[in-house]
Order: C-alpha cells, then structure tokens, then sequence
C-alpha cells in the first residue's frame, strides 16, 4: 500500500490495542525508502489522558495502570516536524525545526514498525511507540532519551507494551552508527525542506480518525 502525496493520513500511537495518540499528517512522499510525513504547527490531534485529565507522562505508571481512560482532541503546539518512516524498520526519524524555522535536530523514535490502512475517506498508519528515543544533533553527537520512563515501564511486564528491551535498544545503537557515519537520513537530506505553501491545516480530524487499531 503507497499513499499519494499531498494526501492528508493519520500518524497514530498504539499500546496494547489502544490508541495512544494521533496526529494529522501530509504526505510528502512514500517510495522504496519508506514514508515522509509533513505535521504542521496547528494540526489537529488526539491524545489519551486519564480520567483526572491528565496524560500518561504526568504520573508513576503504576497510577496510570489504575485509571480510566479517553481521547482528547487538540492541536499541535510543537514546531513543525518531518517524520521519516523507514520501510520495515521498527523506528522513524524526525526533522525538528528551532523558532526559526531552521533544521534543530534528528529524533529517532524507537517503534515497531508502522502497519498501514487506508477506508477510503480516511487513511493511515499505526504504530507502537516504545518510549526510548535517541536525539541526534546537527554535528551528530547523540545522547538517548526517556531511559527513565522506559526503565519504570520495563518493571511492570505484564501491563507494558514492550516486550524485549534488549531489540528495542539494539535498534537504537543501529541507527546512531548511521547517524555517526552520516549516512541516510542523517547526511543532510530534507533538512532543508519547505511545505508546499497551497497545504491548509485541516481544523479538524476527519471522521474515522478513532477507528479500530490496524495492528
């Protein structure tokens, strides 16, 4: 399955059969390499939080496991991202940009690889985040990210989404060698990218966007 470009899919996070979080993304371009996703500042969104309000990374997991849950709907206050969805490859990179508008970063967000579905009116792609993350700086030095969460995670097996740590982090050392080798994606492709200026920003999801978890 290839989407267009220019069409309008859902990004979407999910944990154990439950939608975690979703983001309206554009395409820009899905080939042999994998799938480049455009989110704008503004974009609609849907993210789980607990029957207080609160979202997961706002209490001890342990409390979080007791709570109820529902989607609440938003929009993208973060900056501008290009996401890069390697084709079978459990992690996708991120563009970060600064105020500026300028390429700050590469974030590479550790997942199972995406499984796709498009209805026709509406499409996408699900994921399963697996919280630890690398951040790669502009000159290539890298640092992981959210050990601790993962950590805390890790300590309740029955009731966490991750099953092998080990493949998780092993995936991570794998792609920071291409990161400080300065191969692809880390060797300067996109970092210079401009959205097509005739792209609007939805102002909300599209109908369907909570549909049941391809994965």
């Amino acid at each position: 399955m290839r989407f267009t470009p220019s069409r309008i899919i859902l990004h979407r996070n999910v944990r154990r059969g439950r939608i975690g979080w979703v983001r309206l993304a554009r395409v820009v371009s899905d080939d042999s390499r994998g799938l480049l996703l455009w989110i704008a500042r503004g974009a609609p969104v849907a993210y789980e939080v607990a029957d207080d309000g609160r979202g997961m990374r706002a209490m001890p997991f342990t409390e979080w496991l007791t709570r109820s849950y529902r989607l609440e709907q938003g929009v993208w206050n973060g900056p501008p991202v290009l996401k890069f969805l390697p084709a079978g490859a459990d992690h996708s990179v991120w563009f970060f940009r600064g105020a500026d508008g300028r390429f700050a970063n590469w974030y590479v967000n550790l997942e199972e690889h995406g499984v796709r579905w498009d209805d026709g009116a509406v499409a996408g792609v699900d994921v399963v985040d697996q919280d630890l993350d690398v951040v790669v700086r502009p000159d290539r030095s890298w640092h992981w990210k959210d050990e601790e969460e993962f950590a805390e995670r890790l300590a309740v097996p029955e009731h966490y989404w991750v099953p092998d740590a080990a493949a998780v982090r092993a995936e991570g050392e794998r792609v920071v060698k291409l990161a400080e080798a300065g191969q692809f994606p880390f060797d300067g492709t996109w970092c210079d990218f401009v959205p097509d200026p005739g792209w609007t920003v939805p102002t909300a999801l599209p109908p369907g966007w909570d549909r049941p978890p391809a994965r």
